[in-house]
């Protein structure tokens, strides 16, 4: 259950429109390293994880992934609103708008509308946590370039929050891969799945855990 406040978490008032950066924004929509893909990702891997405060950071970010997925959106929805097709016409723009018009649609910048296939959610926590800590360098990655390209300060504003809050994000995966790992044992920390090879569940797997090269002896 969530409550719902009526507000962005960063200011968006965007002066003047602009569809060329609509174009390259909309990545961080519905991009292999958006923000749709990223609430999607951590919001179901907490059901598999055996650890309650990695479940609460799951929670926590995948929740705040979900403000930023709204932030994103309002960026589209002031870069493109009240637009002349005189602005539209010629511009990257054009063929988002023939299939779309001026809805916010989950794309990514190349025009490859969104995926569960960028959604990575493997069952063990150990593999999800490295993938999410990769998650939130690329998505910072994606607003470095954006900053690289973007001008208007109104635009570039709510830009750096939202890559801001990745770097916090990553350093909150951190700490849940530290809790994770204080829980296991240190010289065999990758060697099985903690999430499903435990208290006997995989003797199969416990068994063979159990060798030497196994625990990286």
């Amino acid at each position: 259950m969530w409550t719902y406040e009526k507000k962005l978490q960063f200011p968006v008032k965007i002066k003047n429109p602009d569809p060329k950066s609509a174009q390259i924004i909309i990545s961080q929509l519905g991009g292999p390293d958006g923000e749709l893909g990223a609430s999607m990702r951590y919001l179901h891997q907490r059901y598999s994880c055996p650890y309650d405060k990695v479940t609460g950071i799951l929670t926590d970010v995948g929740t705040e992934e979900l403000a930023h997925l709204e932030m994103v959106a309002a960026i589209l929805y002031q870069l493109t609103r009240n637009l002349k097709e005189s602005e539209i016409e010629g511009s990257p723009f054009a063929t988002y708008f023939v299939d779309h018009t001026t809805g916010i649609y989950p794309v990514a910048a190349s025009g490859v509308p969104f995926d569960m296939k960028y959604v990575g959610v493997k069952g063990d926590i150990l593999t999800d946590l490295h993938e999410d800590l990769a998650a939130e360098q690329k998505a910072r990655t994606t607003y470095d370039n954006l900053l690289r390209l973007i001008d208007d300060p109104d635009v570039r504003e709510p830009i750096k929050f939202l890559r801001a809050r990745e770097i916090v994000h990553y350093q909150r995966f951190a700490d849940a891969l530290r809790i994770a790992q204080d829980n296991l044992d240190s010289k065999n920390f990758y060697a099985f799945n903690p999430s499903f090879d435990r208290a006997g569940k995989n003797d199969r797997m416990n068994r063979s855990c159990r060798r030497p090269n196994c625990q990286g002896r």
